[in-house]
């Protein structure tokens, strides 16, 4: 047998170095602005928005690895985060009143913060005197036939840790049962002023916001999307409408991965006008043909609403015909560089608020006496998508309506087929559930697809009469 030469071996070795080496440089230019910008976007939410301490946010939010590598450096002069790894890719988020917060990318901060954005005046009301759900007054009386004892339990369930290496992390609970709120517990640090983050809970809200341009006659689901990149085209985009966006099935050729740089990172944490990054992606599916869920439809669909609404109105527009209609006064919506809110993700409510949201739905889109959404909307919301296997889709809200043909294939086969619900990362939850009266609200930080939803609903319910 031959002996390997020493020359071999350091050029094997030599060879082997630069490989690593490359492909260190390589994660690190795609992955790198990726971290520094999520560390920059949360803590700067969190603690301006939120009014967190930085130290509990980096933590909780930012205490997993490759997130904890950052170093992040807050300024309150200019109400600032900014995030580096080892020095490198530095990014940077800015808070401002009434927007939160929004990643710098590919527009000069200066650039940003001149942007003339015109929000909706706040209503000078004190909510404490205003009764539920319109304010903040509980009635005495609680409804008859509620476990009330069986109910605090069902709703301690969800704040109880039952493995040291899957933390809950449960923050906010509130339960309504026939309109009335008759549960709520926070989490130390948190209470019922807390803004918290929706994550894809916001997907419900532009959702939302398209029905009610629906309803004035401004748009058609089921005509081609007024998408100005895909009016001009004949690759198929041209053929993607409303509706297609609404159900996830729109087939352009986006990755949700948030494990790597993919197209959703990339949107999220490198692009300033993130609803053109996504219209700029080529389809891969015709269209209507096949469900697949992205972040990046959404956001097509929240620069769809600032075209049509317009510059003048566009930032006033959500608090004016939804959020201050329903008393949502906690509710921020934040905006990415180019000034269009991030629809898919960013929006920030107290539990109440969120509460508020599902119980808007839960009354067939009427708020006390007035119609917002257009009658056969919250119909439609609800109506699975044709070509999502479990029916588990609707119009930006999540179904548990089962497969066709075979109902009981569904992603909770112990809770009502009529559930749906509004679904954010690490648990962010507005449930509705007709056939109960009921809604859920769990709020959360639950860093893996482990909380016990199906086990917690199905507590409260057997609490109820």
């Amino acid at each position: 047998m031959k002996k390997v030469s020493v020359g071999l071996l350091k050029r094997t070795a030599v060879l082997l170095f630069l490989a690593l080496l490359l492909y260190g440089v390589r994660y690190a230019w795609l992955s790198f602005p990726i971290i520094t910008g999520y560390n920059a976007k949360m803590a700067c939410s969190c603690v301006f928005l939120s009014g967190r301490e930085l130290e509990n946010v980096e933590a909780e939010e930012l205490g997993s690895f490759p997130l904890k590598m950052a170093s992040i450096k807050l300024d309150t002069s200019d109400h600032s985060v900014t995030a580096s790894l080892f020095g490198m890719a530095r990014q940077k988020a800015i808070y401002r009143p009434g927007l939160g917060c929004t990643l710098v990318n590919e527009i000069p901060e200066a650039e940003i913060r001149r942007q003339l954005i015109k929000l909706a005046t706040h209503p000078d009301i004190n909510q404490d005197t205003i009764p539920w759900p319109q304010g903040d007054l509980l009635p005495d009386s609680f409804p008859p036939g509620v476990q009330r004892e069986k109910l605090e339990k069902a709703v301690q369930y969800a704040f109880t840790e039952k493995d040291p290496g899957k933390l809950w992390r449960t923050r906010g609970v509130i339960v309504l049962y026939d309109g009335k709120l008759v549960a709520e517990h926070y989490a130390p640090g948190f209470d019922r002023h807390t803004p918290m983050l929706s994550w894809s809970m916001a997907k419900s809200i532009t959702g939302t916001l398209i029905g009610i341009l629906v309803g004035q006659g401004k748009l058609n689901v089921h005509q081609p999307a007024p998408v100005q990149e895909w009016r001009s085209v004949k690759d198929g985009r041209e053929n993607i409408s409303l509706e297609n966006l609404l159900q996830q099935t729109s087939g352009l050729d986006f990755e949700e991965n948030y494990s790597k740089s993919s197209s959703a990172t990339n949107m999220l944490f490198r692009r300033a006008d993130m609803g053109a990054f996504t219209a700029s992606i080529p389809y891969r599916d015709r269209p209507g043909t096949k469900f697949y869920y992205t972040s990046g439809n959404t956001n097509v669909l929240s620069r769809i609403i600032r075209q049509t609404v317009g510059e003048q109105e566009y930032h006033a527009f959500p608090a004016k015909v939804l959020f201050h209609k329903l008393g949502m006064f906690s509710a921020v919506m934040e905006p990415d560089a180019s000034g269009t809110f991030v629809g898919s993700s960013y929006v920030f409510a107290n539990a109440r608020d969120w509460a508020r949201f599902g119980l808007f739905y839960a009354n067939n889109g009427i708020w006390g006496t007035e119609r917002i959404l257009p009658e056969n909307w919250v119909k439609e919301a609800t109506t699975p998508c044709p070509v999502a296997p479990q029916g588990e889709y609707g119009y930006q809200f999540w179904l548990n309506a089962g497969q066709a043909g075979n109902a009981v294939n569904r992603k909770f086969p112990d809770l009502p087929s009529d559930m749906y619900y509004a679904d954010g990362y690490e648990g962010q939850f507005v449930f509705i559930i007709p056939s109960k009266k009921l809604v859920v609200v769990r709020l959360g930080q639950t860093a893996g697809d482990w909380f016990d939803a199906s086990g917690f609903l199905s507590r409260i319910i057997s609490a109820l009469p």
